[in-house]
């Protein structure tokens, strides 16, 4: 019997309908769970072929869990190896080599010194920073977020200089973006499961949150290609089972504004009936055929295309 499990925390609408949806497809040999943790010693596989990781950025312990399970051969959607390491301002990075358009964007340190450091661990910054270039690069109105995670926390938009320096005095210790406007006319956020499974929905984040995809823009069906070919690059360089992009259209040029969620939201009283339905369904037959196609004590993960081609690179030496 191969085991499909997922791991989450508070949600129960995406969980509980994914294993109910799986289990209902009475596939011979598989079926799904929530997960089950008792132990974890090294080098000990778990009883999972499939694994759908929906908490461990929350939680350390499940990341490292996740990380062993993977070494053991289960396949872990997301990749925990590459969502430990990556981030949004690498994103950015890697968007601007494969042709995606994105936000002009700059990374800052941290306001505050991080824990057991001294301006001494900063020789190499150069302190002030380059406002006058920074500023003209992004322009005002712009937008300031940490360069790692997500939810809309720490949040800014900032409309002069003035307001910059007023809002960047309460990071703390974040890490943050510095990113430019994009004053968009339609706006979308798209699912793909598997690198190949691609739902495009009319999103709306002016809204209150629960109201978000209550919005009735209508793409030509020209545009829908273009976005689901940008939605799919994407995640084939990233290596992501399951994410979110967002698309935000200027000028008729959609520009990904945030693309690494690869626990995103499924909720249904957020998402809607229809686009709920479509998650549940696609994510089940993505984890049943992921589950069909492992391999025990393989390698079961997937690894997006800038890893694989550096590591192909490598081996020429």
């Amino acid at each position: 019997m191969k085991k499909i499990g997922i791991l989450h925390g508070k949600e129960r609408s995406f969980p509980d309908a994914f294993v109910e949806r799986v289990n209902s497809k009475n596939v011979k040999g598989i079926m799904a769970e929530p997960v089950h943790i008792d132990k974890v010693m090294q080098g000990e596989p778990t009883e999972y072929a499939v694994i759908i990781d929906r908490i461990s950025q929350d939680i350390p312990f499940y990341r490292a869990y996740l990380k062993n399970a993977a070494l053991c051969g289960t396949a872990v959607i997301n990749n925990p190896f590459w969502w430990s390491a990556d981030e949004k301002f690498f994103n950015n990075c890697l968007a601007t080599k494969i042709n995606v358009p994105v936000p002009k964007t700059v990374i800052l340190p941290s306001r505050a010194l991080p824990d057991d450091t001294s301006d001494a661990s900063f020789a190499n910054l150069d302190y002030p920073l380059d406002w006058d270039s920074i500023f003209k690069y992004t322009g005002f109105p712009a937008y300031m977020k940490p360069f790692s995670g997500g939810g809309w926390k720490n949040v800014y938009k900032l409309e002069s200089m003035e307001d910059f320096f007023e809002k960047h005095a309460e990071t703390g210790q974040l890490v943050m973006l510095l990113q430019e406007e994009i004053i968009f006319e339609e706006y979308y956020r798209c699912y793909c499961i598997g690198g190949k499974y691609v739902r495009i929905m009319p999103y709306e984040p002016r809204n209150p949150h629960h109201l978000r995809y209550v919005a009735d823009f209508a793409p030509t069906p020209e545009k829908l290609k273009e976005m689901e070919e940008i939605v799919l690059r994407i995640n084939h360089y990233l290596g992501y089972d399951f994410n979110t992009v967002e698309l935000a259209l200027r000028d008729g040029v959609p520009y990904a504004i945030d693309f690494c969620n690869p626990a995103p939201d499924a909720e249904k009283t957020s998402v809607g009936e229809e686009n709920f339905e479509w998650v549940v369904e696609t994510a089940a037959n993505y984890a049943i055929e992921k589950a069909k196609a492992h391999k025990d004590g393989a390698d079961n993960l997937t690894w997006g295309e800038y890893v694989k081609k550096s590591s192909a690179k490598k081996q020429l030496y």
